[in-house]
């Protein structure tokens, strides 16, 4: 390398020996094995609320970062719905920088321990890595680089409250406190505004905290960056449902000016098969509000939900995986996923079924429910499934399951969660008969600022998507606090 460089210095310009040195170095990187996430042991986490996930080290995460090549146009920040400045914070990192990294990210996301968590940045920054797109190598761990700067500076003690401008005094509400509401908030107290978070639960915090267990999402890391919120100046109403506690009308003679709505898509959906109102039967919405908001695991408590030793859980997106997991931890003996479609058309995250099978989790894939069963007590103990196979491709991209017929035969459960989807929460709409919506109850918006046919009424995340991920509904929540900026300002311009 010596000689390399002194023949540089003799015979090329400065500008060519940088240019040498980075692609060294950039090969340098390029040979560096991707970290590997340490996991909890399988058989200690499934009986118990332990993260699953336990973070890299500062070694491993320095390690991490050095494979990032500095690309001149990066386009992971193109893959990121919040647009973080990823190759900034990685850089942050890599100089082991940590607290540096955790304020980069703060900059444009103000849940970066919660994205660490539960984003798909398989689906998102990291397939937009260059090692993806150009290597077909395993991408830089953009996701447990996130999650170690903001855990870092959680357990340092030191931190930072992003900056926000002069308080201007003007009232707007947001309703909702899920990762939509919360992102939208956090951009309008930096906007200086006077905000007010509403939630219709006794917690904040939406489906971070009723949807998502706490062995892959620890109640104490959202409470935590819902703290700053605090600190930068949002307040937070709960046991508070705007149409009913209080109208928009009544919200407007109180002061407020404009409205964020992010009330998600708390309605569950079924399949409208025989016997689906038998005891024993849940939603997934009710199964996972229950055990995690309610603290209906515990017997002693009030409500105890039910939950047996034999588990069907009913779909293969990431709350089917998270319901059936929950049943594992419950004491579940035998706890079973049932897909309509196979493995690869699964839309639940690799990594979320790769911990599913760790811990026990059975899968039968290409299976749909018929008819379920239940005792004189009017308790399900039987199911009837049907075989299927897969056929030509629907709308959605994956190939369409078709029943093999002749195939159907008999399961004992005694307990079924039905995850299949969920629609809009219908109350919103419902009170604003002006306001326009979608043949499946979503809130019709403008694309660029989340505003709705009400113009003082924005909204982002489920109510308008009908069903997304946390990063996409807080990416709508910073377009809509861009957007209700805008036309308060154009608002005070006018008069």
């Amino acid at each position: 390398m010596e000689n390399i460089l002194e023949y540089l210095k003799a015979e090329r310009s400065q500008e060519w020996r940088t240019e040498i040195r980075k692609s060294m170095k950039a090969k340098d990187r390029m040979a560096k094995v991707r970290t590997e996430m340490p996991e909890e042991d399988p058989n200690i986490r499934n009986t118990s609320n332990i993260e699953v996930n336990s973070g890299l080290t500062a070694e491993q995460a320095v390690l991490e970062a050095q494979r990032c090549i500095d690309c001149p146009s990066p386009t992971c920040i193109t893959g990121c719905p919040v647009g973080i400045n990823i190759p900034k914070f990685i850089k942050k990192i890599e100089t082991e920088d940590f607290l540096g990294a955790a304020e980069v990210l703060k900059d444009t996301n103000g849940l970066p321990a919660v994205c660490g968590r539960v984003c798909p940045q398989e689906k998102q920054c990291e397939a937009q890595c260059f090692y993806t797109i150009k290597m077909d190598k395993p991408p830089v761990a953009i996701g447990y680089l996130e999650r170690f700067a903001a855990d870092f500076e959680r357990d340092s003690g030191q931190m930072a409250i992003p900056d926000t401008d002069e308080f201007n005094n003007i009232k707007l509400a947001v309703i909702g406190s899920g990762p939509a509401g919360l992102a939208a908030a956090g951009d309008l107290a930096k906007f200086g505004y006077d905000v007010t978070v509403f939630e219709a639960l006794h917690e904040i915090g939406g489906v971070l905290k009723y949807g998502i267990p706490e062995f892959r999402l620890p109640n104490e890391v959202v409470d935590v960056e819902i703290e700053s919120l605090r600190k930068m100046g949002v307040k937070f109403r709960t046991n508070f449902i705007v149409g009913k506690t209080a109208s928009f009308e009544d919200l407007k003679e109180e002061g407020y000016q404009a409205f964020f709505v992010g009330s998600g898509a708390g309605l569950p959906r079924f399949m409208n098969i025989p016997g689906e109102n038998f005891n024993g039967i849940f939603s997934s919405n009710e199964y996972l509000t229950r055990v995690n908001l309610m603290n209906a695991a515990n017997p002693d408590f009030d409500t105890p939900v039910i939950s047996g030793n034999l588990v069907a859980v009913i779909g293969g997106g990431n709350t089917a995986m998270d319901s059936v997991r929950t049943a594992k931890r419950l004491g579940a003996e035998r706890s079973m996923i049932i897909y309509r479609r196979s493995e690869e058309e699964m839309p639940a995250r690799v990594e979320e079924v790769k911990h599913a099978k760790e811990e026990g989790i059975e899968f039968m894939n290409l299976h749909n429910p018929l008819e379920y069963f239940a005792d004189e007590k009017g308790r399900v103990n039987k199911m009837k499934v049907q075989k299927m196979e897969l056929g030509a491709p629907d709308a959605s991209g994956r190939r369409r399951p078709i029943p093999i017929e002749g195939s159907e035969f008999m399961i004992d459960v005694d307990t079924v969660v039905v995850s299949v989807g969920v629609s809009p929460n219908p109350l919103i709409p419902a009170s604003l008969p002006n306001l326009k919506v979608t043949d499946w109850g979503t809130i019709v918006v403008d694309k660029e600022t989340m505003q709705s046919s009400i113009p003082e009424l924005f909204a982002g995340g489920d109510i308008v998507r009908g069903g997304a991920t946390v990063i996409l509904a807080m990416g709508d929540g910073r377009k809509a606090a861009a957007g209700m900026h805008q036309y308060i300002m154009e608002k005070i311009k006018a008069n």
